[in-house]
């Protein structure tokens, strides 16, 4: 008995796709950067508009608790990420979020006291200068 013989099938024209929309993804809301830029996300994310915590981009939010299962994913990967102290510019870079929801969310943990927002360390400008020539003295006693 022999084996059964295969057919080559013939190669296929090449098929052109279509030109893509003028618009981009982005703008329809589909694909994978669509969703990241998506306003309806943001908007679940960031929830009703309503009293926002006075918060800069440098405000350090440091995490005051463990992540209860109640709160939103968003919430949760803030609060893990808060065990160090961290600015605002840095979770929301951290989190691919833009300021204005950071705010929102940041507001929200801090009214169940979850997260605690501390104002940045401010050093002065210049050091006073009586203390650099006290410095210097007394290295230049040794």
């Amino acid at each position: 008995m022999t084996p059964p013989q295969r057919k080559r099938r013939r190669p296929r024209p090449e098929h052109v796709p279509p030109p893509l929309p003028s618009t981009p993804p982005a703008a329809e809301g589909g694909g994978e950067e669509g969703d990241k830029k998506n306003p309806e996300r943001l908007y679940v994310i960031s929830g009703a508009d309503g009293a926002r915590a006075e918060l800069d981009l440098v405000t350090l939010i440091v995490a005051r608790a463990a992540a209860p299962p109640s709160v939103t994913p968003e919430q949760a990967a803030l609060l893990r990420l808060c065990l160090a102290p961290l600015s605002v510019a840095e979770l929301s870079a951290y989190l691919d979020l833009p300021f204005s929801a950071m705010t929102a969310l940041i507001t929200e943990l801090i009214t169940a006291e979850l997260v605690q927002a501390r104002a940045p360390i401010v050093r002065q400008a210049l050091p006073d200068r009586s203390l650099l020539e006290a410095v210097m003295h007394g290295l230049q006693k040794l």
